[in-house]
């Protein structure tokens, strides 16, 4: 992998780590737009300050944006989270890895 490649997934890791960023954009994966409130039920825990936060940083990255029925993901969004479809499927083998580990 080229320094730039690596510097690039720097980038986007620095961003998906903030605090409830991935937990955002996954509430938002179905497609339909979310109003703040419904986007802050289905991310759950979050703080309305740190939601707002999350939306700013996730809308400067260009992953998310705004329309008037509330939030959605931009395309460069659905495309990350496309890619991280496999997620599902790893972390349900992951955890059943790890019970059988501590048992």
């Amino acid at each position: 992998m080229s320094s730039k490649e690596n510097a690039a997934i720097g980038q986007l890791l620095a961003l998906l780590e903030s605090r409830y960023a991935i937990r955002v954009l996954w509430a938002l994966k179905d497609g339909h737009a979310q109003t703040f409130r419904l986007l802050q039920d289905s991310v759950g825990g979050i703080t309305p300050n740190t939601l707002n936060t999350r939306i700013k940083d996730l809308r400067a990255a260009g992953l998310l944006t705004h329309v008037k029925d509330g939030y959605v993901l931009t395309s460069s969004g659905a495309d990350l989270l496309k890619r991280l479809g496999d997620l599902p499927a790893f972390a349900t083998k992951w955890v059943a890895s790890q019970a059988k580990q501590a048992a």
